[in-house]
């Protein structure tokens, strides 16, 4: 937990009755899983830790996790919802990627 009052065991740990949010790249609240390569960037995870992303994102060695840590104690999961496809432009010209790269992350999303 992040509170110094919480003591929490790995069962309550795996339960999320800990305090804040734990969001990742990839599920609901952050699902373009690109924004691992973003993460791992600011980390210089490879440097620092000797974790890698594979080409479709996937982290390697397989034990790894990583996601935006928000401690607030009012602060809750969401979904994003469906995007139009001018989201999908808006957020490729944002990032500097080609469309056809941003529209396969985001194809489960996509309300088409």
């Amino acid at each position: 937990g992040y509170a110094p009052e919480e003591q929490l065991e790995k069962s309550a740990l795996i339960s999320e009755r800990y305090r804040g949010i734990r969001p990742a790249p990839g599920y609901p609240a952050c699902p373009d899983h690109s924004e691992k390569e973003t993460l791992f960037t600011l980390l210089s995870a490879e440097k620092n830790i000797g974790t890698t992303l594979t080409e479709s994102c996937a982290m390697t060695p397989a034990a790894t996790i990583s996601g935006w840590y928000f401690a607030h104690p009012e602060a809750k999961y969401f979904n994003t919802g469906k995007i139009l496809q001018d989201q999908v432009e808006s957020l490729a010209q944002r990032k500097g990627l080609d469309l056809a790269i941003m529209t396969r992350w985001l194809t489960p999303i996509l309300n088409s």
